[in-house]
């Protein structure tokens, strides 16, 4: 007679040890990940010009952008295009009630629900910014949420379109084509280097989450996804609400830095740029997205400065009008054909600095152990 032996269980506990231990891996990825971008804020904050502090701001607000377009695009592997309309409600949210009511008076006198005679403390308007632009990037999720390839380019674009022309045809409000002035100017460059490590550190929580994994798997198989029982639509949501809330907070700081914003300033331009950098850097890393943005901010800058001509000791170049847009085409292409999946297309930084590591130890390991018999071999020769 033979007796069962139950099966070991393992205890609910023991997985906590191993969660706890991926979790600082992410966050601790997310912060080395953020380095550069720490070095590079210090180093402008010391030696740079005030116009190239200003450059660099709008670089920062980009990074907020790119980092919301990986946190969807990245993960589900859906397009978006929509990304401006979010920027744009973030902006002109803090615009409407921040801005003193005296300057309202001058800008928007008839602005409906009274709102030419409220002004409320910036940050209160920031969070009304964020929320706002979490209550449209909901609604609108549920549809985007259903819908890959074609229909979601499409269906985002569109989105960037209705925002827009509500931004241009209600002038009551907006002030349509007209520039939105009198902003509190209450943002720094180091604020905008704070709020860019945070972004990178979450956007790569999210990304090492289950949710961010679940997603990914969904990308590569949608069918075996939901075969397996993943809630595709809700996972999609999620990252399409999270990924607007940080480019509403590019908004939001690009208008409290300029002080001054107008509708064009969201619209194709923006999502071309920031595609590109997504584009470029590689859609399925986080530090795809900071390189990307990192290096073609600095090449369309060289490129602006040629495009307004410079001197050359004796010689002036010609103005090159329009070539700024000409490089950021020729990226998408050059990408799409030579680097398709992006520069940085599969590991994060640290990932690629552990596997280079473990590669190096392992050779030498392997180097050394080979090198003892022949050390041996050598002494019996010279015995």
């Amino acid at each position: 007679m033979t007796t069962a032996v139950p099966e070991p269980t393992v205890p609910a506990t023991a997985a906590r040890p191993a969660a706890g231990k991926a979790l600082l891996r992410s966050l601790a990825g997310g912060l080395l990940t953020a380095v550069p971008i720490v070095i590079i804020g210090l180093l402008i904050l010391e030696f740079a010009p005030a116009y190239l502090v200003r450059i660099t701001f709008a670089a920062y607000v980009n990074l907020l952008i790119v980092l919301g377009l990986q946190i969807f695009m990245g993960n589900s592997m859906v397009a978006n295009l929509g990304q401006g309309a979010f920027v744009g409600i973030g902006a002109y949210t803090v615009a409407i009630l921040a801005t003193p009511i005296a300057m309202k008076k001058m800008s928007i006198p008839n602005a409906p629900f009274g709102l030419s005679h409220v002004a409320i403390d910036p940050l209160l308007a920031a969070g009304a910014g964020l929320g706002i632009a979490g209550i449209v990037a909901l609604l609108t999720g549920i549809v985007v949420a259903r819908v890959s390839g074609e229909a979601a380019t499409i269906l985002t674009f569109s989105l960037l379109m209705i925002v827009h022309s509500v931004f241009i045809h209600w002038t009551d409000l907006f002030k349509g084509a007209q520039a939105f002035f009198g902003i509190p100017q209450v943002v720094n460059l180091q604020i905008a280097v704070a709020l860019s490590v945070v972004g990178i550190v979450l956007a790569r929580l999210f990304k090492d989450s289950r949710v961010g994994l679940q997603l990914r798997a969904s990308a590569e198989s949608l069918l075996a996804a939901r075969a397996f029982g993943v809630d595709v639509v809700r996972l999609r949501l999620i990252a399409w609400v999270f990924g607007a809330m940080f480019c509403a907070t590019g908004g939001v700081l690009y208008a409290y830095f300029m002080g001054t914003i107008n509708a064009r300033a969201f619209h194709f331009e923006l999502v071309l740029t920031t595609l590109a950098m997504l584009i470029l850097g590689g859609l399925r890393t986080v530090s795809g997205a900071v390189f990307g943005c990192v290096l073609l901010s600095t090449v369309l800058e060289v490129i602006r400065t040629l495009e307004n001509g410079v001197t050359i000791g004796n010689w002036q170049t010609p103005p090159l009008l329009g070539l700024s847009g000409l490089a950021m085409g020729g990226v998408i292409v050059f990408s799409m054909i030579f680097r398709p999946k992006g520069m940085i297309s599969r590991l994060e930084f640290d990932e690629l600095l552990r596997q280079w590591f473990g590669r190096r130890t392992s050779v030498e390991a392997a180097s050394g152990s080979q090198g003892e018999p022949g050390d041996k071999s050598d002494a019996s020769k010279a015995r």
